[in-house]
């Protein structure tokens, strides 16, 4: 189990070798009111757990992805990020095991619609650039700073420019503050989604505290 040192945000630490179950039970719980989960799955309590099952089984596929988890002291996963490399993607056959998951655990309304929304993604994204795909906190972690300090530890660690979209407007002061700009909005469905990027280096504000 990978790990960063401790730090002094109530002794997070960083786990870079997280299992899938456990950061699907953390982005499932984050995402369960964020617009495009809600866009795609449906306001279903248990469609986003199955959903981001599906999405990180084809994800771990690709060579160079990375996951993160923020541990407190006890060892419990409060928070979550999940990295792309530049250009990475599943191949075909864990894009059609993908497909196949969704479309029984979500139906198949949520296949199309999360393929609209990472076309629009995909074609925005530099190519040199790795995408941070997911980063969330446990709805009871949320206001302690552990999200932001999970980020930070992403981006300080990162050797490459970063790109994201998000559809949570209420996220981009957050994502400027830590060096992102905007570079593309566009609409999917009644989503509005902001792209951003940053170049490789320490987030603004000092270093990860984790």
């Amino acid at each position: 189990m990978p790990e960063a040192g401790v730090g002094a945000g109530g002794g997070w630490r960083v786990d870079e070798g997280p299992a899938r179950a456990e950061c699907v039970a953390v982005l499932a719980t984050a995402f369960r009111r964020e617009p495009a989960v809600r866009w795609i799955c449906g306001d279903s309590p248990r469609t986003p757990a199955r959903w981001f099952d599906a999405t990180l089984r084809a994800h771990r596929t690709v060579p160079g992805s990375r996951w993160y988890v923020l541990r407190e002291p006890d060892g419990r996963a409060v928070a979550a990020a999940v990295l792309s490399p530049p250009g990475g993607a599943p191949g075909a056959v864990a894009r059609l095991g993908w497909s196949l998951r969704t479309a029984l655990g979500c139906g198949p309304r949520a296949v199309r619609r999360t393929i609209r929304y990472l076309e629009a993604a995909e074609a925005a994204a530099p190519d040199d650039a790795r995408t941070l795909e997911f980063v969330g906190v446990r709805p009871e972690a949320a206001g302690q700073g552990c999200g932001g300090a999970l980020l930070r530890h992403v981006l300080d660690t990162a050797t490459a420019d970063c790109f994201l979209t998000t559809a949570d407007p209420a996220n981009v002061p957050l994502y400027r503050h830590l060096g992102f700009t905007v570079t593309a909005r566009h609409h999917q469905g009644p989503l509005e989604v902001t792209a951003m990027t940053r170049p490789a280096g320490p987030a603004p504000g000092g270093p990860s505290p984790v």
